[in-house]
């Protein structure tokens, strides 16, 4: 397998996609409107995840991705204001260099994203692209510009359940956890780039979890759908486990792939809303 894929593979668990194929058929759930107190993240909070391949006797660690959330205001209207950066460590860069950098604005009561972007250099592949959601009619313009090709402007019609993937990560982790039954699947739909993808996830259950670094969790185990191709299994998921707590902070995504196993692992947190009353030891 090449170097240049395992890099690769890393970044997209940084980036949380759960792809199947183009589709816009996922059912609108009711829009849910939250208070401060409601939610389980709050301004400042700050998580770096560490991107690891494993093959063999291979198992090293290729780069890591740091995201921050925080309040801003433009024309009397706040929103939250979440910043992801993906870069692949000095050694690595020498293979296949990474420097990626993402916004996502999202509605403070609803948890709608308002915008997003993304800045990608990935080896000789550049792109940039912006997404605009307009949350009265779920209409959704999406820009995206591939380095030495015309810019692609296309206008998508979305649901309620519709998101990028920085909104649906904030927006997940606010789901009431009390109503998720074992093995049943729940969908959300998601743009990237240009177009829209059904994805869904599945609760497999509760769990101990010992974190490389961090120490040993009670974990909530879920399961998300990758599409096959070049890398990926015809029946593979991503495999997610986040905290049993009220911070519901993801702590490992891991997932086979052709040859080998990639994975992201938080390495570092600061600024939860609540104590961190998972940890075991």
């Amino acid at each position: 397998m090449k170097r240049q894929y395992i890099l690769l593979l890393c970044c997209m668990l940084f980036r949380q996609t759960a792809f199947a194929q183009p589709t816009t058929t996922v059912d609108a759930p009711k829009l849910k409107t939250y208070t401060a107190d409601d939610l389980v993240f709050k301004t400042g909070e700050r998580l770096t995840l560490v991107a690891n391949y494993r093959w063999g006797i291979i198992n090293s660690d290729v780069g890591e991705a740091t995201m921050l959330v925080e309040q801003e205001s433009f024309r009397d209207t706040s929103y939250f204001v979440a910043r992801a950066y993906a870069t692949t460590y000095k050694f690595w860069d020498n293979f296949f260099k990474v420097r990626d950098v993402y916004e996502g604005r999202f509605d403070m009561h609803t948890l709608r994203p308002l915008y997003f972007y993304r800045d990608i250099h990935e080896g000789d592949y550049k792109m940039v692209n912006t997404i605009y959601f307009n949350n009265d009619n779920y209409t959704i313009k999406a820009s995206a510009k591939r380095e030495k090709y015309p810019r692609r402007d296309t206008v998508l019609q979305g649901t309620a359940a519709t998101f990028d993937f920085i909104s649906l990560f904030y927006n997940s982790r606010n789901i009431d956890f009390s109503t998720l039954s074992v093995g049943k699947t729940y969908p959300f739909s998601f743009v990237v780039d240009d177009e829209m993808f059904d994805l869904y996830y599945r609760f497999i259950g509760r769990e101990e979890k010992n974190i490389s670094g961090l120490g040993r969790f009670r974990c909530l185990k879920f399961a998300a759908k990758l599409v096959a191709g070049e890398v990926f299994k015809g029946d593979s998921e991503v495999t997610i486990w986040i905290t049993d707590d009220e911070n519901r902070i993801p702590l490992l995504f891991e997932s086979p792939v052709r040859v080998g196993t990639v994975s992201a692992r938080l390495s570092k947190y600061a600024n939860l809303k609540y104590p961190l009353t998972s940890k075991i030891k």
